[in-house]
């Protein structure tokens, strides 16, 4: 199971800057869960923890919609990469904690988990301080491997359905505040370009499936978490991290038919390069200093989201 308003401006020293006007029209156009979140023009149903086990695949539907392929051009002025539609099939692939939120999506639940009475004082303390180290210093492999081991201790025993609950009583308050502003518009974009949206995260399906639904993806690839008699094991069946982030994404293309050169990738983290090298139009989001110095190298755009959008929206 294991992140804004005004318009963004470009990271990175001038060449950047160069490299991203001419990046501004773009040449072309895990095995974790796959979840329902609303069908277009319809109801999104509810989220259950029954609708999480016994899945297979590595992403999950969270929306139920036919694929289109119109052709409107239609251009993200607030972080200058322009989204085109064509008529080929793309979808534009999203990580979510630091790219389209400004925190860890996992650890935000810290206090709500606390006020529930599924993690201890001291553990909301720890949590607090892993949110401070997450925002400061990012995620690198030694990290992310230590939360792995974190976070099925802590939840080993917690019942499955009451996290569920939980997050979707303060899913509102605690994520859309952490929405990047320019990530709204962007995800906005794409969908009016005809291309699905997709999340893929390495924070937990409970969590990743009703921000999907939030935010109108249409699927999500996320980590799953091993379940027995109702309550967590601490075994992790599925961990959405590196190189499985990308065997998700092409597993979901091939059964959607979606054509990857022409599908686009937003990550912050070089732990998402697998992700970005998956895809013909990778973009590099608030980059750490690794991914910021790779997509230099290589010549992809990189994008500031500055401002987040206000509660509410």
């Amino acid at each position: 199971m294991a992140a804004n308003g005004a318009s963004a401006s470009r990271i990175g020293p001038k060449d950047d800057e160069k490299d991203d006007e001419k990046e501004a029209t773009p040449a072309g156009g895990e095995s974790g869960g796959r979840r329902a979140v609303r069908p277009r023009g319809g109801r999104a149903g509810s989220v259950t923890h029954e609708s999480l086990r016994g899945v297979s695949q590595s992403y999950q539907p969270v929306i139920e919609r036919q694929l289109r392929t119109r052709c409107i051009p239609l251009c993200c002025r607030t972080v200058g990469s322009c989204v085109e539609a064509d008529h080929t099939i793309a979808a534009a692939f999203f990580d979510l904690d630091k790219t389209i939120i400004s925190r860890s999506s996992t650890l935000a639940f810290g206090p709500s988990f606390y006020r529930h009475g599924l993690i201890t004082r001291a553990d909301a303390v720890r949590t607090a301080l892993a949110q401070l180290v997450f925002r400061l210093a990012g995620a690198d492999h030694q990290r992310m491997e230590r939360i792995r081991a974190q976070v099925g201790d802590l939840c080993r025993g917690w019942p499955a359905e009451r996290v569920s609950d939980i997050v979707g009583r303060h899913l509102h308050e605690i994520i859309l505040p952490l929405v990047y502003a320019d990530a709204r518009r962007l995800i906005a974009a794409h969908d009016s370009a005809g291309q699905d949206v997709i999340i893929v995260s390495t924070s937990g399906l409970e969590m990743v499936g009703p921000i999907g639904k939030l935010l109108g993806a249409s699927e999500v690839i996320a980590s799953r978490m091993a379940v027995t008699d109702g309550c967590y094991t601490g075994e992790m069946e599925f961990w959405a991290y590196g190189e499985a982030k990308a065997i998700g994404m092409r597993e979901l293309a091939s059964a959607r038919g979606y054509q990857l050169a022409d599908c686009y990738a937003y990550s912050d983290s070089v732990t998402d390069l697998p992700m970005l090298e998956t895809v013909g139009h990778p973009r590099a989001v608030n980059p750490d200093r690794a991914l910021r110095r790779i997509a230099r190298e290589r010549h992809w755009p990189v994008l500031a989201f500055g401002a987040r959008s206000a509660q509410g929206m």
